[in-house]
């Protein structure tokens, strides 16, 4: 009697990673919402770069460029967690199909996570420096400070995961 009741209690627990499936299909429909953002952002910079200086040019550039930093950490957030907690994406066929996946872990993926939220930071102080006579020291030591935590945080991720492969 309670062999059953355990085995259903393990059943249902282990079904249950379906329900993340609905969390990852919102995630992959974000992009959709990226890709518009993206195409509003071309159509609002095109017109106005005949006469944009070097640095509204840069800035423009690198918020397209932090959108698509973006993209690809959600990208990678769906493969990767649908494929480690739901379910195997069954694609292996396709020549399309990309030469990490169903090769990252979740060591591997708070790895690439972190590279990217470090290069997402990056950006954004990059983006401020451009103005930086327009930023008051405080807001842009905060920046700083914030991105130098992703940093080390980071380097501390992996060496955690290092040391734990050892053992």
């Amino acid at each position: 009697m309670f062999e059953k009741i355990e085995n259903l209690i393990e059943d249902f627990i282990f079904r249950s990673r379906w329900f993340l499936a609905p969390l990852y299909i919102g995630l992959a429909l974000s992009l959709i919402l990226l890709a518009v953002k993206f195409g509003q952002e071309i159509v609002h910079i095109v017109p106005g770069m005949i006469g944009a200086s070097e640095t509204d040019l840069v800035l423009s550039i690198l918020s397209l460029v932090d959108m698509a930093l973006v993209a690809n950490l959600v990208l990678m957030v769906v493969f990767a967690g649908y494929e480690n907690f739901v379910s195997k994406i069954d694609v292996t066929d396709h020549p399309d199909r990309p030469s990490w996946m169903g090769k990252v872990g979740m060591s591997g993926l708070k790895i690439r996570l972190i590279a990217s939220i470090v290069a997402i930071s990056s950006i954004q102080i990059l983006k401020q420096f451009m103005h930086v006579s327009e930023i008051s020291d405080r807001d842009l030591g905060w920046m700083i400070g914030i991105h130098l935590t992703f940093v080390v945080s980071g380097v501390l991720l992996a060496l955690i995961d290092r040391l734990a492969g050892e053992h």
